[in-house]
C-alpha cells in the first residue's frame, strides 16, 4: 500500500466555507474514485490548512483512479469552486514500514 498525504494551505478565515463547499459538493465526488483514509484540518503548527490522506495499492491504481476523477464532468465542475480558497498545494507518497498499522 502507499498513502498520498496532500496538504492544502488555505488562505486566512476561509477554512469554514471551505469545508462547508467541500462537504456538500466535493467529497463524494472525490470518494467515488478515490479511497479516503482521513480528513484533518490543522490545530498546532502551521495553520488553516487541510490534510487527506488517501490510500492505494500502487502507483498504477493510483494514477488510473485520479484519471477517472480528473474525466468526470462533476469533478471538472467543481474543481474551479475551490481555487480561490487556496494558497498553497502540496503532495507526498509516504510507503508504510513493516510494522506500521497501516499496510
Amino acid at each position: 500500500m502507499i498513502i498520498e498525504k496532500r496538504t492544502y494551505t488555505l488562505l486566512p478565515g476561509m477554512m469554514p466555507a471551505f469545508l462547508a463547499l467541500y462537504e456538500a459538493e466535493g467529497l463524494a465526488l472525490h470518494t467515488k474514485y478515490l479511497p479516503l483514509l482521513g480528513y484533518f484540518t490543522s490545530d498546532i503548527g502551521p495553520l488553516n490548512q487541510v490534510i487527506t490522506l488517501w490510500g492505494y495499492d500502487s502507483m498504477a491504481q493510483r494514477e488510473e483512479l485520479r484519471t477517472q476523477l480528473y474525466a468526470d464532468p462533476a469533478w471538472i465542475a467543481f474543481g474551479p469552486k475551490t481555487t480561490h480558497f487556496i494558497q498553497k498545494m502540496e503532495s507526498a507518497i509516504l510507503k508504510p514500514t513493516s510494522w506500521s498499522p497501516i499496510r
